[in-house]
């Protein structure tokens, strides 16, 4: 064996181990080339869109399509170099055409090592020994295997895709459309009736905790983003890190202490910090200031509106805004990190609009129904 079937060998190996750590180890982070290759044409369908104004979000959009693509074409064009460097020795002596003479560069050898990834016997070119004839023949397993590997693949992102998208219609639709995590609060407990929030947390809890593990399984999710802000994970899952926030500080806990400490709430609530945190750690995302004492005061107006969303719906509430802003000011980095990435601004994450808390806390007395 040549040093350049040894190289071609290493090369094959090395893109191999990259699809097997991808698609079959299925673990954020793991890939040795991919999440590397992925970021590279994230970078420039990125740096692209940067260029196109007002058709940006249009633009970001097909970036999750076209990072698949060109993943798929990274992994074909390595193992065809890869096959062309052991093939190429061989051209001429061992691997010739039926007829006429053998070109021995190395373009003819990608012609052959592609051909023999796909169809054995390399189209009209042909093995004349075992050693060939074996290697022809693994060259055509591996091509059917990685083959059906990623059509599967492709199979299992796209129905990921759907349920992380069907989770993000699902709790904007619960918000009215609004986006407001105090709208929903207000939804589940019409008149103060809550019986029914703690089944409707719990089938949410179990769709998150798919769509956190699906972004485990598979790290292409996160480049899909959409034009529609609702679809973002930085906005449902900001929802819901909002709502389970509310819910322990705002809800009278005399009045609605099973739903505060219900295992639905606190499934919500971790299970929305662990996708974040997946995200944040996996992903290129962006760096952000803590939050400064005027930011907590942004969060007190939130909280401000917040109750009178509630209010206004007839929910009894006990307030306690140092909390709300302590417990937001916790959870809420996360989502200014990853959000943004994606091209989403705060505005589109965060649709409550703030208001004057001194209008909703004149007195301490007066905080209590």
């Amino acid at each position: 064996m040549t040093l350049e079937q040894v190289f071609g060998t290493g090369l094959m190996m090395l893109f191999l181990t990259d699809i097997f750590l991808t698609i079959l180890y299925a673990r954020a982070g793991t890939g040795l080339l991919a999440p590397r290759w992925n970021r590279l044409v994230w970078s420039l369908v990125r740096g692209l869109a940067g260029l196109s104004g007002r058709h940006q979000s249009a633009a970001l959009s097909l970036a999750g399509p076209l990072i698949v693509v060109a993943l798929i074409a990274f992994w074909a064009l390595g193992l065809t170099i890869g096959a062309a460097f052991l093939i190429r020795p061989e051209l001429g002596t061992t691997i010739r055409p039926s007829s006429g003479d053998t070109p021995t560069d190395f373009v003819t050898a990608l012609l052959v090592a592609g051909n023999s990834l796909s169809i054995v016997g390399g189209g009209n070119y042909a093995p004349h020994t075992s050693a060939t004839r074996i290697l022809f023949l693994l060259n055509s397993l591996i091509g059917a295997s990685v083959l059906s590997l990623v059509l599967s693949y492709l199979v299992q992102v796209y129905t990921a895709l759907r349920e992380r998208n069907t989770l993000a219609l699902t709790v904007d639709l619960m918000t009215g459309g609004t986006g407001d995590a105090a709208e929903m609060l207000a939804r589940l407990g019409p008149g103060e009736n809550f019986s029914n929030a703690t089944s409707e947390l719990g089938n949410l809890a179990r769709s998150l905790a798919m769509t956190k593990e699906a972004h485990h399984f598979y790290p292409q999710l996160f480049y899909f983003r959409f034009r529609e802000p609702l679809y973002s994970v930085s906005r449902f899952s900001f929802i819901l890190l909002d709502l389970t926030t509310l819910i322990d500080t705002a809800l009278d806990r005399q009045k609605h202490g099973a739903l505060v400490r219900s295992a639905p709430v606190e499934s919500l609530r971790e299970c929305a910090r662990l996708l974040l945190a997946t995200l944040d750690n996996n992903f290129p995302t962006v760096e952000q200031r803590h939050p400064d004492g005027a930011q907590a005061g942004n969060y007190k107006r939130s909280y401000a509106a917040a109750l009178e969303v509630l209010r206004s719906a007839d929910i009894g509430t006990q307030p306690d805004a140092d909390r709300y802003a302590k417990q937001r000011g916790q959870w809420e980095p996360l989502v200014r990190r990853v959000g943004p990435m994606l091209g989403y601004g705060i505005d589109e994450i965060d649709c409550r609009r703030p208001t004057n808390e001194a209008a909703i806390f004149p007195t301490v007395g007066a905080q209590n129904r």
